[in-house]
């Protein structure tokens, strides 16, 4: 297996200077803020931690190529990092502190593009998680000062925390039946959104989660996270990884159990 501990120590440095750019434009009150042609609000500081991002990529992996939510693809090749500035802009925007810059490394082989490495960094909440493909996922602040993270063992729905984001992406599914129905089934049920029921599957917090519609950028650290930690990442359609445009996480053991209730058809999703 190729070492990747270079690229992952890259991605702290990388989450560091993202962080400093996020950081200094929270809560500003003369913050600005445009709207995309999604309707989805952009903020000068999505736009500058990327372009941080983007500039030292440029002068220490200039053969990678670079996926962005917000300036798209740049280069070619079979390593690819891919950058969502702020996970989370509408909580940004109001001066919430759940929001988070998400770096993954992915790298084509036989099996198909899968993330080698991951790092999420929420700096409002002084918490970093990240991942190194087969060498286990961590959380902690630096490198140095980490403890290594692991998914619950709870096996019945019965007894499960889940997370998700709204509901209105599962109506707009045809699925908000079968969501409720999931829900009444659990333990207990938190709307958290946004990468943080991930990290929390990933540190046994939360035993599952999931998303009906999402980009590549919203998964691909996330996936390396919760698998490294022992858990399952997989779309609604129950193929692996990041690619599905929708997301059901968990702690393994109650993977099939999320998957019978929210499960998709296989569908091509477009490349961002």
């Amino acid at each position: 297996m190729p070492d990747y501990h270079d690229d992952l120590r890259l991605a702290h440095v990388l989450a560091d200077a993202a962080d400093a750019a996020t950081m200094e434009r929270f809560r500003a009150l003369d913050l600005k803020v445009d709207t995309k042609p999604d309707m989805t609000p952009v903020t000068e500081a999505d736009k500058a931690a990327e372009e941080v991002i983007r500039t030292s990529l440029q002068r220490t992996r200039p053969r990678d190529a670079v996926l962005g939510e917000e300036f798209g693809t740049e280069g070619h090749g079979p390593r690819r990092w891919i950058i969502d500035p702020i996970d989370g802009t509408k909580n940004y925007v109001r001066g919430v502190p759940v929001w988070a810059t998400l770096i993954a490394l992915t790298e084509l082989g036989e099996g198909g593009e899968f993330p080698v490495v991951g790092l999420v960094s929420a700096p409002a909440l002084h918490r970093r998680w990240w991942a190194l493909r087969g060498g286990g996922a961590y959380t902690g602040r630096s490198l140095s000062q980490a403890h290594r993270l692991t998914v619950s063992q709870v096996g019945r729905l019965q007894d499960a925390s889940f997370g998700y984001s709204s509901l209105s992406g599962w109506e707009e599914r045809g699925l908000l039946g079968s969501f409720l129905d999931l829900t009444r089934e659990c333990w207990r049920t938190r709307g958290y959104g946004d990468f943080w029921p991930y990290m929390m599957v990933a540190e046994g917090a939360l035993d599952m989660c999931a998303e009906p519609e999402l980009a590549l950028w919203d998964m691909a650290a996330n996936a390396i996270i919760v698998e490294e930690a022992g858990g399952t990442f997989t779309g609604l359609d129950g193929q692996r990884g990041p690619h599905s445009g929708n997301a059901a996480a968990s702690n393994g053991l109650l993977q099939d159990h999320l998957l019978s209730y929210l499960r998709l058809p296989s569908e091509v999703t477009p490349e961002p």
